[in-house]
């Protein structure tokens, strides 16, 4: 069975958003549509799924990276500020949606909070982590497939130009 450590992080972030979709507990708030996801940004996002999309990465940093809290998301999807004549300076990403991607994850039953020594935070549940290793492995598979069906040369053939 393949892990979310042997697959793309683009490739298993997109399938799991659209499995999240079919959900009910991932539905995007309502303000979602028109806030921006950092005081860096200059627009909102335009894709219609960015929240599944952001609710994908935010468990797979969870499983990556757990115990995970809100700061920590905030610096991950932070970024440069552009200020003009003065240098870009880095700004962090929106905590509301770290924090209510959070709580729909746990709500789920995907994530937990733990406190490990002095480091409080969400980590990833059976649940969650069976979730994102299917979808992994389904990844695994179909590229095996696809790797199957073209024609390769293989070493004991000799290539000679």
């Amino acid at each position: 069975m393949a892990t979310v450590f042997d697959v793309g992080a683009n490739e298993l972030i997109k399938k799991a958003a659209k499995e999240l979709e079919s959900k009910p507990e991932f539905k995007s708030p309502s303000w979602a549509m028109f806030v921006k996801t950092g005081v860096h940004k200059q627009r909102p996002p335009v894709e219609k799924n960015w929240w599944q999309t952001r609710v994908a990465a935010i468990l797979r940093t969870v499983y990556t990276r757990g115990p995970v809290g809100t700061e920590k998301l905030r610096v991950k999807y932070g970024g440069k500020q552009n200020r003009g004549y003065d240098p870009e300076e880095f700004k962090k990403g929106s905590g509301s949606i770290a924090r209510k991607s959070l709580q729909q994850l746990e709500k789920a039953g995907f994530i937990k909070q733990v406190q490990k020594k002095t480091h409080k935070g969400r980590v990833i549940t059976p649940i969650g982590k069976k979730f994102l290793d299917k979808i992994a492995t389904g990844i695994v598979n179909e590229s095996k497939t696809q790797s199957g069906k073209s024609p390769a040369v293989h070493s004991s053939e000799k290539v000679t130009a």
